[in-house]
């Protein structure tokens, strides 16, 4: 089995309900266990969504695994095998997940899929190594640029490219079936808030804040039909996380300690309880504060002012 978290840890108070209960769901990169997809397709399976679609790319065994434990608990869920950078995977899949979902597009769909980066001194050069002939200093500093980079391209093209498609794939089916359609885009607190040595990560997480408005504008009159969100979360006990977990050094300027899925969860569901209105073409990032042992969470809005200014 590859299912370790407590499923009992994603029930919550009945309400923090409202904002799940009765939806079509469908969660993208929510086939890691342990990982933050997981979490919200167990909160909202759990909380009495109607249907939870688990997406999953290569993790297989842990998305059939999370669909099992949901399937067990009376919840109608079902796997969404697909590439989200694979345009063909991405339209093959739309008719699928209509027809899982009782002939309806999803009416609530959480963008979550992501990937970090290893880490690497973005533009710096290399520390030189004594003794090392220039040709192999030439070959290991190209190599490493090459590294580094291909690094940046795959979590670009899995947040920017990944989200754009499944914006414009599940948008136009809401606009087409006249359903109302609730967007929520996983960013992160590195968007506003870069951190060292991923730059691809903090790249792709501030683009990701642009969406909403993208959307509304060229959806015009048709805005009715969908509303989207931002939400940044900070530092998370995650598969990809562990590492630095007892490391204050990484997380220390945000928080005491990381946070866990579940917390997680449960503080996106109090924020889904807020009116739609409200949530429509917002940014909000979770604030952790107190004692490890003793967390206090809120909500803060987070506003992208721009300001022009004329050059004489």
């Amino acid at each position: 089995m590859a299912f370790t978290v407590q499923a009992d840890s994603f029930r919550f108070k009945p309400e923090l309900r409202s904002g799940v209960a009765g939806k079509r769901v469908l969660i993208t990169g929510a086939g890691k266990d342990r990982g933050l997809g997981q979490a919200f397709a167990l909160a909202a399976g759990l909380n009495g969504a109607a249907k939870v679609g688990v997406h999953f790319h290569s993790s297989y065994v842990d998305a059939f695994d999370l669909v099992a434990e949901l399937c067990k608990e009376g919840v109608d869920a079902f796997p969404v095998h697909a590439d989200v950078t694979n345009l063909g995977d991405l339209w093959a899949m739309r008719s699928y997940v209509i027809e899982q979902m009782g002939g309806s597009p999803p009416n609530l769909l959480i963008c979550n899929s992501g990937l970090t980066e290893n880490g690497y001194a973005f533009g710096r050069a290399l520390r030189t190594i004594p003794d090392e002939q220039p040709a192999v200093r030439r070959a290991r500093v190209r190599q490493h640029f090459i590294d580094s980079l291909e690094q940046s391209r795959i979590v670009l093209n899995t947040k920017i490219d990944g989200f754009l498609a499944m914006t414009h794939l599940w948008a136009g089916e809401a606009v087409y079936h006249e359903e109302p359609l609730q967007l929520v885009y996983v960013s992160s607190r590195m968007a506003i808030d870069p951190g060292a040595q991923v730059p691809g990560y903090a790249i792709s997480n501030w683009a990701v804040l642009q969406l909403p408005k993208v959307l509304a504008i060229n959806l015009g009159r048709n805005a009715k039909f969908v509303s989207a969100m931002n939400i940044l979360p900070p530092f998370i006990r995650t598969g990809m996380t562990d590492e630095y977990a007892e490391n204050p050094a990484v997380f220390g300027r945000w928080q005491t300690r990381m946070l866990e899925t579940h917390e997680t969860a449960e503080a996106f569901l109090h924020l889904m309880t807020r009116p739609l209105a409200e949530l429509d073409q917002g940014n909000f990032e979770i604030i952790v504060e107190g004692q490890p042992d003793d967390i206090r969470l809120s909500w803060k809005k987070v506003h992208l002012d721009l300001r022009e200014e004329a050059m004489g």
